[in-house]
């Protein structure tokens, strides 16, 4: 699967320009109209807000679950760009806290597409693979990053952030509608990030 920022498959003919705007701008639409209709949304919602026929949607994006799957891969390729901008211009000592608010942002929509792929019977980690390399790259620059700058332990790892992050996500779900709570759960995360405290226990 690839999205408007990459490349077509190998032995795949290229796009035409009109095309590769067509595929652009399905996939604008497409992630809009999920995000804010849910994922039951259909394809022919899309090819309205999108002003084209469902014939274009389809010669793009053959199923519901591929267009699906290219706006689910779309939005962690934006989120991977996002850190390496934020470490260009926030630098080190603010990047990786605010990559962090990020994926806390944007996890409820994010997951809820994963959701709907997984009970599709789509192998999600296999069409994400390549974008959540990218991911977990950002993320090691960024972490390193940090620990350089002095502001985040030096003990912590890529492994454990991110198992930090996803249990963070989920956290937050659980305390959906109560915004203090995951305001003070939010805090109570990151201060366990920063350096000065005591070093992870032995497993």
């Amino acid at each position: 699967m690839t999205t408007d920022q990459t490349p077509p498959a190998k032995g795949a003919k290229p796009l035409r320009a009109d095309a590769r705007r067509n595929r652009a701008r399905l996939l604008e639409v497409a992630e809009t109209v999920f995000a804010e209709r849910g994922t039951g949304a259909s394809t022919e919602e899309i090819a309205r807000e999108a002003k084209v026929g469902i014939a274009t949607v389809f010669r793009h994006f053959p199923t519901k679950e591929a267009l699906l799957e290219a706006v689910l891969v779309r939005r962690l390729e934006r989120m991977a760009e996002e850190g390496r901008r934020l470490l260009a211009e926030a630098g080190p000592a603010h990047a990786l806290f605010a990559f962090f608010d990020l994926v806390l942002d944007q996890s409820p929509v994010k997951n809820a597409f994963a959701a709907a792929l997984a009970d599709a019977g789509v192998d999600v980690r296999a069409a994400t693979s390549e974008a959540g390399r990218a991911l977990r790259e950002v993320l090691t620059e960024l972490l390193d990053g940090a620990q350089r700058a002095g502001v985040v332990r030096r003990d912590l790892e890529v492994p454990e952030l991110t198992a930090i992050l996803v249990g963070t996500c989920r956290m937050l779900e659980h305390l959906d509608g109560h915004p203090e709570s995951a305001r003070r759960a939010r805090a109570v995360v990151r201060d366990g990030l920063r350096s000065g405290q005591p070093p992870l226990p032995a497993v």
